[in-house]
């Protein structure tokens, strides 16, 4: 299995089967080894997580394709667990979206999201998006399919057009862009149960289909065996790390700064040995003793 990602196999095959497959987003190398250590098959870099912890801002278009492509290298020189990488809408036209796709799959993106907003673009949840037209977001997708160096690596497509247009209007989108060169599709933002329902049953047997979890978010949260029971192949819950991290950071800093100490927070933290184990500092700097003295 090569460290860069693009020999693993088995990603668009996996979307083809179940269990439905549960992609926990990150945002970093450190979020990435422990959810792969937890278990994870598949990963989600979420575009919103990195302008969340690089930038601190909301997920309204700042972060960049090349801080994208450096937080995949660092990610895949950790884990070689299957990425899929949040590549917003391409950072411009078709021919900026073959080279974020070059970029992208190089740096060791083992799929692409790609969505149909315009500039300025926001995160999927927010109001007030809007919509380049589908003929240029098909256009987007063929560019995509042209630039790619390995079938292996995966085009979803996203369309935002619920919140903009209107479902039937999503769904029309939905299926010119399954004639595009995607495969998989991603309606974001249906507002019930019964709209997810009406996704998969307007759409299945077109592409695998695609579900985003946001806590707090528009779409109500369902579990992973709830959304394959309706005909989902793949759920993200993209952001939800940060909101854990960030609700512990806030508690964490308001407690030392109160009591002058960490004392009070120590059940609620790895000791200086635990995160050395979970980070692999003892097997780390065994490898490294085993090189020295070599002639």
């Amino acid at each position: 299995m090569s460290q860069n990602g693009h020999d693993i196999p088995g990603l668009k095959a996996r979307l083809n089967r179940r269990p439905i497959l549960l992609a926990p987003g990150i945002y970093d190398a450190l979020s990435a080894s422990i959810a792969t250590d937890a278990g994870a098959k598949a990963l989600y870099l979420s575009g919103a997580a990195i302008a969340y912890t690089r930038l601190g801002r909301p997920d309204i278009g700042l972060v960049s394709m090349n801080e994208v492509v450096e937080t995949i290298v660092l990610i895949r020189d950790r884990v070689p667990t299957p990425l899929i990488v949040d590549a917003d809408n391409g950072y411009g036209n078709a021919l900026n979206m073959q080279r974020t796709m070059r970029l992208f799959e190089r740096a060791g993106a083992n799929a692409l999201q790609i969505e149909d907003q315009a500039y300025p673009k926001r995160c999927g949840h927010l109001s007030d998006k809007t919509l380049i037209s589908p003929a240029d977001m098909a256009g987007k997708l063929r560019a995509a399919a042209d630039s790619r160096h390995s079938e292996e690596t995966l085009i979803i497509a996203r369309t935002d057009a619920i919140a903009v247009e209107g479902f039937s209007a999503a769904i029309d989108r939905a299926a010119l862009y399954a004639e595009s060169g995607a495969d998989a599709l991603f309606v974001e933002a249906p507002g019930s149960v019964e709209e997810l329902a009406r996704i998969t049953e307007a759409l299945k047997g077109t592409l695998p289909l695609m579900a985003n979890m946001v806590e707090g978010g528009r779409t109500p949260l369902t579990a992973a065996q709830d959304l394959e029971a309706l005909g989902f192949a793949l759920v993200i819950f993209p952001g939800g790390i940060v909101r854990a991290i960030a609700h512990a950071a806030q508690a964490f800093y308001g407690n030392l700064l109160q009591n002058g100490t960490t004392a009070g927070f120590r059940n609620a933290m790895f000791d200086f040995d635990e995160l050395n184990a979970v980070i692999g500092t003892p097997e780390l700097l065994a490898m490294g003793k085993s090189y020295e003295g070599q002639p």
